[in-house]
């Protein structure tokens, strides 16, 4: 397989591209499970695909004598060998997401000469979420706190700097980066200037482009990418979108991932009596939005499947 960077995609591309983002099976799934999941994706000829990257997570068992214990637990195969095993089975690239939440600057830089020694060239820098039970995210106590410093040791590792100031020899990994950004802004930051000066310092400390959160109204986009430039940011922008697919995701969707859904959508899906009804109204409005990106010139769209495809398939050989 033809290993290419992402900004050369996109650099070269004469045409927009759709690309997909993918979300690993639970522990304990069949590879084929992850498989069946991709297997639908690549009759689109996607350039590439990101898997997402979980982190461990903290659970607490009862010992039945007022104690209890801690166990940590790793809820989906790792992103090394779901990497791996997309790389056996397709011939497409991946973008596998690392994250700063849950690991030491040691064990992620490890993490990120395996991905280097095992051929990937290109990754997303996030920060990641806070664990069940932490209203905020908190970073390990030799971790990163924010993706900004993430992208800045990858930086490094491309100019063979390591952590260990020892290694005076060591290789330039060459990865290109690509980190999120927030339309309705991260629900963090005190405000939208301050959250895009903090997507700056990603740029400037060497992110190559831009991913954004899922929206479901294009202006919010339009708004946010014009305010991006303003403020500087050159790289490329890609908007990322998610069909609606059941009812009931009105009201998940803006509590998950912090976002509005337009008042006209709301009306769409509401007004479905069956099922399938509110997953063709989740399509048709997906499809409306992505033409309009079209017609605005973005030189891709990011379709968020987790795990499904069908709907996200439909979207695509719809309008491209």
């Amino acid at each position: 397989m033809t290993m290419s960077k992402i900004i050369d995609i996109l650099n070269n591309s004469n045409t927009p591209f759709a690309s997909f983002e993918l979300v690993p099976p639970l522990k304990g799934s069949d590879v084929h499970q992850l498989y069946a999941s991709i297997e639908p994706l690549m009759e689109l000829a996607p350039p590439f695909i990101n898997i997402t990257c979980h982190r461990d997570e903290i659970e607490f068992h009862d010992n039945g004598d007022g104690t209890f214990t801690k166990f940590t637990l790793a809820k989906r195969p790792s992103t090394l060998a779901i990497t791996a095993a997309i790389m056996k089975k397709f011939d497409v690239e991946i973008v596998p997401h690392v994250i700063c939440g849950g690991a030491s600057k040691a064990k992620i830089e490890s993490e990120l000469l395996d991905l280097n020694f095992m051929g990937i060239d290109n990754v997303v820098a996030l920060r990641g979420d806070a664990i069940a039970g932490q209203r905020y995210f908190m970073p390990e106590p030799d971790g990163f706190a924010h993706s900004s410093e993430l992208v800045e040791m990858i930086s490094n590792l491309n100019h063979g700097t390591y952590l260990d100031p020892t290694v005076k020899s060591g290789i330039s990994t060459d990865f290109c980066i690509g980190v999120a950004g927030y339309p309705e802004k991260h629900f963090e930051a005190a405000n939208l200037e301050t959250d895009i000066k903090h997507l700056k310092e990603k740029v400037e400390a060497g992110a190559h482009y831009i991913i954004t959160q899922m929206f479901f109204d294009n202006q919010k986009f339009y708004d946010f990418e014009k305010a991006c430039r303003q403020a500087g940011i050159t790289v490329p922008i890609i908007p990322g979108l998610k069909p609606l697919s059941v009812a009931r995701q009105i009201e998940m969707l803006p509590r998950a991932f912090h976002l509005d859904i337009p008042q006209d959508l709301v009306a769409e899906i509401s007004k479905a009596k069956t099922r399938q009804e509110a997953y063709e109204a989740g399509i048709a409005w997906c499809v409306a939005q992505s033409r309009d990106l079209l017609a605005h010139g973005v030189p891709a769209i990011h379709y968020y499947t987790m795990g499904k495809a069908d709907n996200v398939k439909k979207i695509v050989k719809t309008v491209f």
